[in-house]
């Protein structure tokens, strides 16, 4: 199975570092972040756990949780953990799945079976408060995770569902309209809402508003 965009997140009961959780169930309500790392006790990975953990907070004020799973067992991970926090000064806080019979990486596409590597790629899974997927990311192993990009892309994608805009290319710092936000099906926008809305009318088809307004 390879998991794809609209997809519903499939249920599954999970192991972590923080107890038996029921996944998505237990997200009810929520947006949660799904993420793989390759393994436990390496430098990319635990740079990227430090900084999870450092924007959780900006996490939950988008009402996002975050978890976290490699083919580690949980003492593995329980170990690594108390090495991120004796070491770096960090406490990971977020739950860590333990794959180590690998079922849950294949059922997701994250290992295939044909590798020789059979560590998870680094992927991140967003999945909206309906157990809805809607973004899929894969990262290499020699690149760690831009935290504040998928940050970014909760936001956007929060707009989208909430308001139905859309966010351009670099947002919010877009060369062309700042931190506005586009209209989405422009051409069915009516010049009375364009004037209610002080939306800005580039053309029929390129219409941007600010998110306030």
């Amino acid at each position: 199975m390879k998991l794809l965009v609209r997809d519903k997140f499939p249920k599954m009961n999970v192991v972590t570092t923080k107890g038996k959780m029921n996944l998505p169930d237990d997200f009810s309500g929520k947006w949660f972040v799904f993420f793989s790392h390759p393994s436990d006790f390496t430098p990319v990975c635990t740079t990227e756990f430090v900084a999870f953990q450092e924007k959780i907070e900006k996490f939950k004020m988008l009402n996002t949780e975050l978890v976290g799973l490699s083919v580690d067992t949980i003492e593995e991970h329980k170990n690594w953990i108390l090495w991120i926090k004796e070491n770096l000064n960090v406490e990971i806080k977020f739950p860590i799945i333990d794959d180590s019979n690998k079922e849950i990486s294949k059922q997701l596409g994250m290992i295939r079976d044909e590798q020789k590597d059979t560590t998870t790629a680094r992927s991140v899974v967003i999945v909206d408060f309906k157990g809805t997927v809607r973004t899929i990311l894969e990262y290499p192993k020699e690149i760690g995770r831009n935290i504040d990009e998928i940050i970014r892309i909760v936001k956007s994608l929060q707009i989208a569902s909430e308001k139905h805009l859309f966010t351009p290319a670099n947002w919010p710092n877009n060369k062309i309209i700042g931190n506005k936000v586009l209209i989405g099906g422009s051409e069915e926008v009516t010049e009375e809402r364009i004037k209610e809305e002080n939306i800005c009318k580039l053309s029929s088809w390129f219409m941007y508003k600010s998110l306030d307004d």
